[in-house]
């Protein structure tokens, strides 16, 4: 189940009963990769994500880990330091940091409405080994709360990522310039998380070239330069999986060669822009690149996407997700989606 922000979490940015719940009714899932989620207070970008840097907030996510425990299935959190892609509206007036002071276009979402994103100051080189730690803090919290492990978020335009792409990384200290020197701070971090918590329960989530939050990584050569180099890094530390964003015929080609150089587990995402079918994923599976394949929209209306489509394959009856529910809201568009079971005593009931 793919990482899929739905801006609900409590006061303190915790997990509740309610996120505890959506999760364990999804355990079915092969593994549950959470929605994107602030290792820091400085890291968090949008309204109402929950955070991995409190006491409280651990309590939460112990919830989670015991819902979907129970339900026989695995969670991993997916650290999500957002770097430019933020407004200190959304975290009580904290800063916004990156690797460089260049700020992302257009705007997000307040509780005062849409503003554009702020100017982040650029990040001194002494700070980032604070930065780095702020990461393995919430890697320890996120297992010592009972959550399988983690997935580092360097992809989809967020501070990880920012490091690695040209445009927004613009230093001239050992962290930029160079495909390698961009792959420095991600590498730090991995090797960081994996001394940590053990390599085996850390995860790793990539999208050359994608275009988000104002990304721009135009150059084939530099982009195959870099995220070979940063494989190249990541490989001998043996990751549980690497999560590949592929969104074009290109980025498809460049996943077989990143997978090939990492020599693990790779889950493959297509579906960024689009709803991720049954015939894909058999499609995916069957190419060999992928061993799993990562879907985000049929789970977030299906809790029991699993056994629609053991049992049914392509011609599984679906529940539509209910895209105004999507963000934000309590219940509604959340935890109520039935599963098959559920219609099927429904429809019993009035035949």
């Amino acid at each position: 189940m793919a990482p899929l922000t739905r801006n609900r979490a409590g006061e303190g940015q915790a997990p509740t009963e309610l996120n505890a719940r959506y999760y364990g009714q999804r355990a079915s899932a092969g593994l549950i990769i959470t929605e994107g989620s602030q290792p820091s207070a400085v890291g968090q970008g949008y309204l109402a994500t929950p955070g991995v840097h409190s006491e409280e907030q651990a309590k939460g996510w112990r919830l989670v880990a015991d819902a979907v425990h129970e339900g026989g299935g695995h969670v991993v959190v997916q650290l999500m330091h957002a770097g430019r892609v933020a407004h200190p509206d959304n975290k009580d007036g904290l800063e916004t940091v990156a690797p460089s002071a260049v700020r992302a276009p257009g705007e997000i979402v307040t509780a005062d409405g849409s503003k554009p994103f702020a100017e982040p100051r650029a990040l001194e080189t002494d700070e980032l080994a604070s930065v780095r730690d702020e990461f393995v803090a919430a890697s320890r919290l996120a297992v010592d709360a009972g959550l399988d492990g983690v997935e580092l978020h360097a992809a989809n335009g967020y501070l990880l990522h920012q490091f690695l792409a040209p445009s927004t990384n613009q230093r001239t200290d050992a962290y930029g310039g160079s495909p390698e020197a961009r792959a420095r701070f991600v590498v730090e971090v991995a090797q960081a998380v994996a001394d940590e918590i053990g390599a085996d329960r850390v995860g790793i989530r990539i999208s050359p070239g994608h275009p988000a939050s104002g990304i721009e990584e135009p150059d084939a050569a530099d982009l195959r330069a870099t995220y070979t180099s940063l494989l190249e890094q990541l490989a001998p530390m043996n990751l549980a999986y690497l999560s590949i964003l592929a969104f074009d015929a290109a980025s498809m080609a460049l996943t077989g060669e990143l997978a090939e150089i990492f020599g693990g587990p790779v889950l493959l995402n297509t579906g960024f822009s689009k709803i991720t079918t049954y015939a894909e994923v058999e499609e995916l599976l069957a190419g060999g690149v992928a061993d799993a394949v990562v879907v985000g929209r049929p789970f977030l209306a299906n809790p029991d996407l699993v056994r629609r489509w053991r049992e049914h394959g392509d011609d599984a009856q679906l529940n539509t997700p209910d895209q105004a529910t999507f963000y934000g809201g309590g219940a509604e568009g959340y935890t109520d989606y039935p599963t098959l079971e559920e219609i099927e005593s429904q429809e019993g009931r009035t035949a």
